[in-house]
């Protein structure tokens, strides 16, 4: 399996997970599965052959990284959907998938079956497996909080009518929080999974468990920083809508943890981890 035959593999895929979005619209739950699950298997069945080809995991390379992220994506919708039904989270997870294996097909990256020293640890798998699945269902939480930030307030004419709105919004709200939260812990349990396991690599690479690496402080002030969104959600009083903003601040420095460091200054011949860029 080489890299010209991924086309095949995304289309394919893509085309399925657009079947299931259409379905899970059209209340057809058993299609939506389905046909995501499908595509799921379509394109997992790519990464599978590409590892066997490599001889390697394909994750060393930015490109690579994104085909385990344009796969988890629609995995973290499917979970979303089964969980909560709602309609339109295998529409949004098919569209960053469909964004990531576009950016790989227009921009495609040379993947040999080097592997440089520091990356022939049985920790380097784990850990980036693991920290693609959570920034999938964090990336998920932040569709969530995005939909939750363009839900209108639909003030009505009437006393009746107000009262009306403001108890669905309310109901509406409650539910959507509740599920942008059990993200962000499962996310975020993931990442600290993904952390210690990076943690055990780098012992076992350079000597030491952590060192303030650019890669490794921003990983660091990402953590903490949904610490804070958790915590913020926790106080009796706080105002939903601030939260929403606050999770959309953490994916943002989410970003830049995981490919933003790239072209950091101080990253550049200084940082162990930019043989990903």
């Amino acid at each position: 399996m080489t890299w010209d035959q991924f086309i095949f593999f995304a289309i394919t895929s893509i085309v399925l997970w657009l079947i299931g979005a259409f379905s899970a619209w059209k209340n057809k739950s058993g299609l939506a599965y389905t046909s995501t699950v499908l595509g799921l298997l379509v394109f997992f069945g790519f990464i599978v052959s590409m590892w066997i080809s490599l001889e390697r995991p394909p994750l060393r390379t930015m490109g690579e990284t994104r085909l385990w992220y344009s796969f988890f994506l629609p995995l973290a919708g499917l979970l979303v959907y089964s969980r909560w039904k709602y309609k339109w989270i295998l529409s949004f997870s098919t569209l960053l998938a469909t964004v990531f294996i576009c950016i790989n097909l227009f921009k495609p990256e040379i993947h040999s079956k080097t592997l440089m020293p520091a990356l022939q640890s049985p920790w380097f798998a784990p850990h980036v497996i693991v920290y693609m699945f959570a920034y999938a269902l964090l990336g998920a939480a932040t569709v969530m909080a995005a939909y939750g930030l363009s839900l209108p307030y639909l003030p009505g004419t009437k006393k009746q009518d107000k009262q009306k709105t403001a108890e669905t919004r309310l109901s509406l709200t409650e539910n959507l929080g509740e599920g942008i939260d059990n993200l962000v812990y499962v996310g975020l349990a993931f990442m600290t999974i993904g952390m210690l396991f990076g943690a055990l690599w780098a012992k076992e690479a350079w000597g030491h468990y952590w060192s303030w690496d650019p890669k490794e402080t921003w990983a660091a002030i990402t953590w903490f920083a949904y610490l804070i969104y958790i915590h913020y959600r926790l106080m009796p009083r706080h105002h939903f809508h601030l939260a929403l903003w606050l999770l959309i601040v953490c994916f943002v420095l989410l970003q830049m943890c995981w490919w933003g460091i790239n072209y950091l200054p101080s990253a550049q011949g200084a940082s162990v981890h930019t043989y990903s860029s």
